[in-house]
């Protein structure tokens, strides 16, 4: 079925009131009372974009794990990255990661919740990864629970359809610039026939269960305790969800069932993880909150080719007193000019970090892409490679980092700062995480700005460099 573009206020319209109340504390009293620590798997570095004061880890070995369950926080992140990755690669990862949690709840009696956090636009390794964590943690789950709304970047779900903001109309998501990704493309809107799509017909869409509107809004948790303990045997659920409201609704609800000893594999976008937490919303962080100090420019690295990102590049070169490098994607992927293209963006950005000026360091805009999945991931490997090297080659520590791109921010915090452990500061404008690099990084102490591809206006890196400047 074919669904129309249409105004958030005509869609919301119809719509029944919020449930009445506010649910957070009592969400942390059933928090408290659980014990159990949320083990968020971030399949790129953005899913952090809603919370704070919460480590994330890039190691998920079983000492690791261990020693981050002695952490007093209600959980923490680990950066899988695999959205950057093929279908093999993200199993294998994700069926290593669900083994060792096993074995550290066996060891050490740690209770703990898994949320595969994946993109509010539908994008990943859906359901492959996912059932390969299911195989490693060795849980028999009663149902999947599918939850794709991101309120701060105005991705809702209204009668079954997921929409995305444009700025101007909330597009059904099978129309959108994300349905058209070359590795991770799909055609409906509808989460049911998505689902059912991404099974490759395996699991029909009359099968799989909804938590309506009304259902939210109407009943409350208790109706949604009561919809999820219907699920057995790994069925397959999604909630619908237009607010944060419905968003607590549906926690409390979930933690409710869970008391019954029901067990749900959560796939979600970033804003069920701050309800799941029972983090409160907290302001932007403002310039004088990150500390900044050094004599060094800042640097700011594009490497997302979504239409969104260039606008936003082309917001920010026009409007603010930047130089921009650009680096030669097609120079970057060929084996005979690879070097020469790492060395010359490098020198000219080292140049300008220490002159004390701020630089953006972007890749082509040219989109090069071939004609299967796995040729394009091994593409963009090789540029995220490229990009990595030319970080690690700066002779000038920089006063921050602004990384715009989901892969492109994880490959730069890996492999350029060698980041192991880092503390999520808070937002320095909503849905753009700000990090604070541990002590064993390359820059300990730097602020490092993960901007994810799809989030904000045409403004929003001008803003963002705005502020830090």
């Amino acid at each position: 079925m074919t669904y129309s573009p249409i105004s958030k206020k005509e869609l919301t319209a119809g719509l029944p009131a919020e449930w009445p109340s506010a649910l957070l504390n009592e969400i942390r009293t059933e928090l408290q009372s659980a014990g159990r620590k949320i083990v968020v798997l971030d399949d790129d570095p953005t899913g952090t974009q809603t919370v704070y004061d919460i480590p994330i880890l890039t190691e998920w070995s079983q000492a690791v794990l261990e020693k981050e369950f002695q952490h007093d926080s209600p959980g923490f992140y680990l950066l899988t990255n695999t959205r950057s990755l093929d279908l093999e690669q993200a199993k294998a990862i994700n069926f290593q990661i669900g083994k060792n949690l096993r074995r550290v709840a066996q060891k050490s009696g740690a209770d703990y919740e898994i949320i595969s956090r994946s993109d509010s636009t539908l994008r990943g390794h859906f359901p492959g990864e996912v059932e390969a964590l299911a195989g490693g943690t060795g849980i028999a789950y009663d149902g999947w629970i599918l939850m794709p709304a991101f309120i701060d970047g105005g991705r809702i779900t209204v009668n079954d359809v997921h929409y995305v903001d444009d700025g101007t109309t909330m597009i059904p998501a099978g129309s959108t610039e994300f349905s058209n990704d070359n590795v991770f493309g799909y055609q409906s809107s509808n989460l049911a026939a998505w689902m059912a799509e991404k099974f490759k017909g395996r699991i029909r869409a009359e099968s799989i269960h909804s938590i309506t509107i009304d259902d939210i809004r109407y009943g409350g948790p208790e109706k949604v305790r009561l919809r999820l303990s219907e699920l057995t045997d790994g069925a397959l659920c999604f909630a619908n969800a237009a607010s944060y409201s419905d968003i607590e609704v549906v926690v409390l609800g979930l933690l409710q069932a869970e008391k019954t000893n029901k067990q749900f594999m959560l796939r979600t976008a970033a804003s069920f993880v701050r309800t799941r937490m029972g983090l409160d919303a907290r302001v932007p962080l403002e310039r004088q909150d990150l500390e900044l100090s050094g004599k060094g420019g800042g640097l700011v690295v594009v490497g997302s080719h979504v239409p969104k990102t260039t606008a936003q590049l082309e917001y920010l070169v026009d409007r603010y007193d930047i130089p921009a490098v650009e680096i030669d994607v097609a120079r970057l992927i060929d084996p005979d000019t690879c070097q020469n293209e790492i060395q010359r963006v490098g020198a000219a950005a080292d140049t300008c970090l220490k002159s004390g000026r701020n630089v953006v360091v972007s890749t082509s805009r040219q989109l090069l892409y071939e004609d299967n999945e796995k040729k394009n991931i091994d593409i963009g490997q090789k540029i995220s490679f490229g990009i990595t090297r030319i970080i690690e080659l700066l002779s000038t520590r920089p006063k921050f980092i602004v990384a715009k791109g989901g892969i492109t921010s994880s490959d730069i915090a890996t492999r350029s700062l060698r980041i192991k452990r880092a503390m999520v500061r808070g937002q320095i404008i909503p849905g753009v995480p700000v990090w604070r690099c541990g002590d064993e990084t390359r820059y300990p102490g730097l602020n490092y700005i993960v901007f994810p591809g799809n989030v904000g206006g045409p403004e929003a890196l001008y803003e963002v460099l705005a502020k830090l400047s």
